[in-house]
């Protein structure tokens, strides 16, 4: 017996001498999805990211009409119709506040997360989805475009805290192996939402002067159904076990989510994870920022989540319909080809979901923004003798589902996933907030700016995102590294060596205990006998 324990120790020191001073890695196990898992997943994105995406597109269609109702609402008060540029104004602020709203969720979010906990944060969070549906859909009723306005400030906030907990809850219960996949639902339901916006839009459905304001109330209904699921479903396993020690939640949210009964391994590995942190509480942000052992991880999270708003995919709404009326098609049939761009989007993500765990993060992050910067070329050579050849137009259009495919392939939803990967449990709500913090400003700046660039460069306004997107493309080739299948402590260590600080004893630490159950040990003359090696699902 002593002898079989020796020869199995010294087998996994010849392993941890092979692979450095990392956890040894076996080959990635076949996980099976379980119900609860797959339930946290959908309807978590549901009433989160889903409700995002309706909210980028939902006001395009409808545009029309509020800006009557406004004009309408100032002379019913004023007695004289609003001046062209009152008007502009009141739309601009209805447009651009839904973006200061999500600055405020992602200010916020951190300490939601900490008292309510993640899914208790996306409960609560349905609230302000409900609350904005009423305001929205009952501003006309009421005489009122201020509720109208207030109420996209209210679903701002949801999306704030839904784009920073949702990704956090996902990442925290998905196994590692099937991790990406899971976290690709975020990404996936906010291509969803905004083709629902456009398809509920279509004037044969809800884009219509006497139903706009059931287009606005209609996100209500994600929300109530993920109220109604959601509490059915446990928290996040690591969180209860790490920041509120409860370790019998902690086992039977393991058991849900894994679909099975023995946890002991992954319990233990969120135990040593525990030990391995000098600091247990959630850091602050300022913590964070001054934390040298993690200064590359944030610079990492955010140059990609600024990439991923200012790659230029929201600009590109901007062309769609001038160019497919340039190519020649009838107004009345624009809306329905628009669709396209919709159902690209969301094919595009899916099929990242699909294969993110074979082909991994960092080969679809650098392929994505590559092949946009790429098609942001062709489209400004198209764009630029479209008036001289009467097909240019098509190349256009085509390259323009090339951008938005390339972006949903990776950088539309990995950014997430990479912002809860590359921390461990303390840092996490800190990250969030940082990378949620750059995506709400980078949006409201290309909200703000691109008119002007565009006005002063015109076609040649593509090049901007051009050189956006390739300068992320050779960051992320240089400095992240691959997360695909690693616990958070084996990324961690990933980047021990370029934040130039020493990882031994963290890494010793997680060697034990993810390598030794500590039931098995005997010390008999000297050698340490039954030790026996775990793979942990997470």
């Amino acid at each position: 017996m002593v002898e079989d324990g020796t020869e199995r120790t010294q087998k996994t020191e010849a392993k941890t001498e092979h692979n450095g001073a990392s956890t040894p890695q076996a080959q990635p196990k076949k996980v099976k999805l379980s119900f609860p898992l797959v339930c946290a997943a959908f309807f978590g994105a549901l009433g989160s990211s889903y409700l995002y995406g309706y909210n980028l597109s939902v006001v395009n269609a409808p545009a029309l009409y509020i800006k009557s109702f406004y004009n309408r609402t100032w002379m019913e008060r004023y007695g004289e119709p609003a001046l062209g540029e009152t008007l502009t104004l009141l739309w601009s602020i209805t447009v651009s506040i839904f973006a200061i709203g999500g600055l405020l969720g992602a200010l916020v979010v951190s300490l939601l997360i900490k008292v309510l906990g993640r899914q208790g944060t996306l409960l609560v969070n349905n609230i302000f989805a409900v609350i904005a549906a009423l305001m929205m859909a009952l501003g006309e009723r009421a005489g009122s475009f201020e509720m109208i306005i207030l109420g996209r400030f209210v679903i701002g906030v949801d999306s704030g805290i839904a784009l920073s907990a949702l990704p956090m809850y996902l990442g925290e219960i998905s196994p590692k192996e099937i991790r990406g996949s899971i976290g690709q639902f975020n990404s996936v339901f906010i291509c969803l939402g905004v083709f629902t916006g456009q398809v509920l839009g279509l004037p044969e459905l809800l884009g219509q002067e006497s139903r706009w304001n059931f287009l606005l109330g209609f996100l209500a209904l994600p929300a109530v159904l993920q109220l109604c699921v959601l509490p059915f479903l446990p928290e996040s396993p690591r969180f209860l076990l790490m920041e509120r020690r409860d370790e019998a939640r902690a086992e039977k949210a393991f058991q849900a989510f894994l679909g099975k009964k023995d946890v002991t391994e992954e319990l233990e590995e969120v135990h040593a994870e525990s030990r391995a942190q000098s600091n247990l509480r959630a850091v602050s942000v300022t913590e964070l920022l001054r934390n040298r052992a993690v200064r590359w991880q944030v610079i990492t999270v955010i140059v990609t989540m600024a990439c991923y708003q200012l790659c230029g995919l929201n600009a590109i709404w901007y062309y769609t319909n001038g160019i497919l009326a340039d190519a020649g098609f009838p107004k009345s049939v624009v809306p329905y080809i628009t669709l396209s761009t919709g159902g690209v989007e969301t094919l595009a993500a899916i099929c990242s979901g699909l294969v993110i765990e074979r082909v991994g993060r960092r080969p679809l992050l650098i392929f994505g923004f590559t092949a946009m910067a790429v098609s942001f070329g062709l489209l400004t050579i198209f764009l630029t003798f479209q008036n001289r050849v009467s097909w240019m137009p098509y190349l256009s259009f085509a390259c323009i589902l090339a951008v938005i495919a390339s972006f949903c392939s990776g950088p539309g939803g990995i950014p997430f996933i990479l912002t809860g990967e590359l921390f461990e449990q303390s840092f996490r709500p800190a990250a969030f907030m940082i990378a949620g913090t750059i995506n709400w400003l980078a949006n409201f700046a290309v909200g703000l700016l691109f008119p002007f660039i565009q006005e002063a460069l015109d076609t040649f306004a593509f090049m901007v995102f051009l050189v956006v997107c390739a300068l992320g493309a050779v960051f992320l080739y240089f400095i992240l590294p691959e997360t695909k299948n690693k616990t958070f402590m084996e990324i961690s260590e990933s980047f021990a060596k370029i934040n130039k600080v020493s990882d031994t004893t963290p890494d010793k630490e997680m060697e034990m205990a993810l390598s030794v159950t500590p039931r098995s040990k005997e010390a008999t003359n000297g050698t340490v006998a039954g030790i026996i090696q775990m793979e942990s699902s997470f």
